[in-house]
């Protein structure tokens, strides 16, 4: 006999931390996003959620087909695309126990707190192949539908951490051979800094930077050459797609 369905409702209370933490589970919306979910950990999407029966290449999950109208209540975006996915929270994602094998590249953001510039930046670290992405715990929540959308899918292609001990695995990776760079607007060191074979690369908060405590950590602080007469900063997520890029 088949599960019975669950309430439109469950769908819709994953857009909060409570109903997802409760729930083990958070949204994917569109088809691009969740193939790229699908390309990385298949095995994670537990079902797809459309208003008309989906390609071939979904046959494998429990589809639930809902109108049009049910679909939009649901929905978090302003212009749904009609298929979304229930996928699994990562494991330890709110810990701070670092994986086996972290890779050699690892981004940390401090208190960035819009979730459209941190879902562009796990987007950018997996696309400049970074292992994982380290966040505090004033960060945007990486699974907010918003942020989700921003990763365009990616939010899976790295291992992710977000808690508040983030500088004890500052400390505990620089112990492990990992060079500390900070960005910061009056850095003095060139982006050359960043070729380094273990990386830990740390980008502030959109308002005020990084925190003293974390540029005290700090094995190099550099800067990006700007016209700052005409514009004083560059906004975080083009900042960390320049130095990723420069790190590759």
């Amino acid at each position: 006999m088949p599960a019975p369905l669950k309430p439109l409702k469950w769908y819709k209370e994953l857009a909060e931390k409570k109903g997802r933490l409760k729930a083990g589970a958070f949204i994917v919306e569109g088809d691009k996003a969740i193939r790229q979910i699908m390309n990385v950990h298949p095995d994670e999407i537990t079902e797809i959620i459309a208003i008309e029966e989906p390609p071939s290449t979904y046959r494998d999950y429990p589809v639930r087909l809902v109108t049009e109208s049910q679909f939009r209540n649901i929905s978090t975006t302003r212009t749904p695309q009609g298929i979304m996915a229930v996928v699994r929270i990562p494991e330890d994602i709110y810990s701070a126990r670092l994986p086996q094998d972290a890779g050699n590249k690892i981004l940390l953001l401090e208190d960035v707190q819009d979730p459209g510039n941190v879902g562009t930046l796990i987007r950018t670290a997996a696309t400049f192949d970074f292992s994982g992405v380290i966040l505090t715990e004033n960060c945007a929540d990486p699974l907010v539908p918003k942020c989700v959308q921003s990763t365009a899918g990616a939010v899976l292609s790295v291992w992710l951490r977000r808690t508040v001990q983030y500088l004890e695995l500052v400390r505990s990776l620089r112990q492990d051979g990992y060079s500390l760079i900070a960005a910061e607007l009056n850095g003095s060191d060139e982006p050359s800094a960043l070729k380094q074979e273990k990386l830990l690369l740390a980008l502030g908060n959109e308002a005020a930077g990084l925190s003293k405590a974390l540029l005290d950590e700090a094995d190099y602080r550099i800067r990006i050459p700007t016209a700052r007469e005409k514009a004083e900063s560059l906004n975080v997520a083009v900042c960390g797609a320049i130095l990723m890029y420069l790190s590759s």
